[in-house]
């Protein structure tokens, strides 16, 4: 009898244990069901997610990159015209090219900076010194742009009195600022021009046709090479 109710016991015993594994086993299918079916949507909802902000980091990446281009190409155009201009320059007045590139970048600085036309300053130094840095006249003009001290004292002191008028940074500064005021005063470049040199009465405008012929000469080298580039 007790042997009989043994083997019921343990019958008993291994249909729980199927009933049990089964059961987790269903629970398992159920779960890979479950995880199946979601896992779709989350693709398409992370798919969603990362196309516009990959769109958005190509654009970025794209306008950035053409941004920085255009920068560095006008950077390189700029560079070239002001080499251009300093071997011109250098040939025609047979001076060191070196020193005339100084001169021309200062130009160009102090034309941007107080926007005057920096073809306009390298034609008024051309005809006022033909570049000669330490230019001195009988009435007492000095430098590239022939500055004439006692009259732009206000100007000179600032930049350390009338010794700083033979350093080319100091009297490109100077001779700029002047062709500012006058051409605000004046409303022209020829009125400009004939403050400039004191020419008031000058009915021919010698000076000042003498400064655009060399401002002309300037520019119609430049577009040459820009029609080259």
């Amino acid at each position: 009898m007790s042997e009989a109710i043994d083997q019921v016991r343990a019958g008993r015993a291994a249909v729980n244990r199927i009933y049990d594994v089964s059961r987790a086993l269903f629970a398992l299918v159920g779960v890979t069901a479950v995880l199946l079916a979601a896992l779709p949507a989350s693709r398409e909802a992370i798919h969603r997610q990362i196309v516009p902000l990959a769109a958005a980091d190509t654009v970025g990446v794209s306008y950035t990159a053409g941004t920085i281009q255009a920068k560095q190409i006008a950077g390189s155009a700029a560079a070239r015209e002001q080499r251009a201009l300093a071997e011109f320059l250098a040939r025609r007045f047979r001076v060191a090219e070196e020193a005339v590139a100084r001169f021309v970048t200062t130009a160009y600085d102090a034309g941007g900076e107080l926007r005057v036309d920096p073809l306009l300053i390298l034609a008024v130094i051309a005809v006022e010194s033909r570049f000669n840095p330490v230019a001195e006249s009988a009435f007492g003009a000095k430098g590239l742009m022939q500055v004439i001290p006692k009259f732009h004292m206000d100007k000179v002191e600032l930049l350390g009195g009338q010794d700083a008028l033979l350093e080319p940074e100091a009297n490109i500064q100077v001779g700029t600022q002047i062709l500012r005021e006058y051409l605000r005063r004046s409303g022209g470049t020829e009125g400009a021009l004939k403050m400039y040199a004191g020419a008031f009465d000058d009915a021919n405008a010698a000076y000042c046709n003498k400064v655009l012929a060399e401002r002309a000469r300037l520019e119609q080298m430049l577009l040459r090479l820009r029609r080259a580039v």
